[in-house]
């Protein structure tokens, strides 16, 4: 079970790289976007760390 639970911690962290970097790849970055998108990204870090 807890092994499932980190798989999907993995899968929304890697899915948090990919938003970012496609926000920074704009024309335009909203900085705003993206650090909303770390701290959830550093969130899912911290939880994966703590197991």
């Amino acid at each position: 079970m807890q092994t499932a639970h980190f798989s999907a911690l993995e899968a929304k962290h890697a899915g948090l790289d990919r938003k970012i970097a496609a926000e920074s790849q704009r024309p335009m970055p909203d900085a705003t976007t993206i650090a909303a998108l770390k701290k959830q990204k550093l969130r899912i870090k911290e939880e994966m760390t703590a197991q």
